[in-house]
């Protein structure tokens, strides 16, 4: 079984699509070593050149001669020339989008993450509006199986695309495997050192846009003990910084709000679990991964009563208006105030987090191109 993977967000993307595709390919990789994998990218520069060297399973593939020079292109159309020569049964784009040109032999899947594009157009330039659109129109039309990672998506694509619900599949993602490692009283020592830590503090872990509702958390705060301060971790997307910057300022929360903007993600754990609790009050989501990652850190989460995040939060989480900073601070106080509350979330997340455990995700796509493979075709 030979699987084509569209690699460029592997390679280029440090955030949300760069980790699933790498825990996909990884987890594939590791955990059923029969099935050989092709990665094909434009680039494979910066951190993540090495990542999947120590792999004998994987092989990669970029262009090479004039095609070089148009990488963009050669990523939707060239790349279907290398597919024969490598063998491949299964093409796999991780992130929305199939090459144009796949060759009928060969059977076509696709991640569609979330249709916030459709759902809130106003995130978009009219251009992109216009190219996301198209992209996933394509990729539905063509795909063979459409992977969806939560039942929003899935009503979504069905809503939005009307992608028949018979070609649909959800399979949720993971998060990165350093979450599911134990955090040490070293690794919290270092982090706090190294960020200049508050005692106490709520984290929030996203990046700052308005779809992330940030501002939200912060008007929450007055409402919480003075000595529970917050900790934004994220880069700034467009023009919503200043206006949380506004936010902040006017609410005179300057000593108790710390932005981080460029912290390791190797440190993201720690951080994580050093804190009292984490919010996440996305207006949208495709899934809400920081959600998954509180949880793995065993740090109780409060997250928005909209979209997939009652998903991903199961019974562990507590849930507000993410419109709401009353609600919102009305279910933080409740963890900060009562410790027997908190000590059940984290057990309820550790049962919980274990629906999406890299091996069950990775054994639900082998389970799927096996049933698409043709010498195989086992039951999905």
């Amino acid at each position: 079984m030979v699987i084509g993977f569209d690699a460029k967000r592997a390679f280029q993307n440090n955030t949300g699509l760069g980790n699933y595709s790498r825990m996909v390919i990884c987890g594939l990789a590791h955990e059923h070593q029969d099935a050989r994998a092709f990665l094909y990218s434009p680039v494979m520069s910066g951190e993540y050149r090495g990542y999947f060297s120590g792999f004998a399973n994987i092989s990669t593939r970029q262009p090479s001669g004039i095609d070089r020079f148009f990488p963009d292109i050669w990523r939707r159309f060239g790349v279907t020339v290398h597919l024969k020569d490598d063998k491949v049964n299964i093409f796999h784009g991780l992130s929305h989008e199939l090459p144009h040109g796949i060759p009928r032999s060969i059977k076509k899947v696709v991640t569609i993450h979330d249709l916030i594009v459709w759902r809130f157009p106003q995130f978009y330039s009219p251009f992109d509006r216009m190219v996301h659109r198209i992209k996933i129109r394509h990729s539905c039309h063509l795909a063979d199986v459409v992977v969806a990672i939560s039942e929003q998506t899935k009503q979504d694509l069905m809503q939005f695309v009307h992608v028949p619900e018979s070609k649909i599949r959800v399979i949720y993602q993971s998060c990165d495997s350093q979450f599911w490692n134990p955090v040490t009283d070293d690794d919290k020592d270092y982090v706090r050192k190294q960020y200049n830590l508050p005692e106490k503090y709520i984290i929030s872990v996203g990046s700052i846009e308005e779809r992330k509702n940030q501002i939200s958390i912060v008007k929450a705060l007055p409402s919480l003990p003075d000595d529970v301060h917050l900790l934004i971790v994220g880069r700034p997307h467009g023009a919503y910084q200043a206006e949380l910057q506004s936010a902040i300022r006017s609410l005179n929360l300057s000593s108790r709000v710390h932005i981080i903007k460029n912290a390791d993600f190797t440190d993201f754990p720690a951080l994580y679990a050093c804190a009292i609790a984490s919010a996440y009050m996305s207006l949208f989501e495709g899934f809400g991964i920081p959600i998954l990652e509180s949880m793995c850190c065993d740090t109780p989460v409060v997250t928005s009563n909209v979209s997939s995040m009652p998903e991903a939060g199961g019974d562990a989480a507590l849930y507000a208006n993410p419109n709401n900073p009353a609600e919102i601070a009305s279910q933080l106080n409740r963890i900060i105030s009562d410790p027997q509350l908190r000590q059940q979330m984290v057990l309820d997340g550790r049962v919980q987090r274990e629906k999406f455990s890299m091996k069950k995700i990775v054994d639900e796509f082998y389970s799927l191109y096996r049933y698409l493979h043709p010498a195989t075709n086992d039951d999905f």
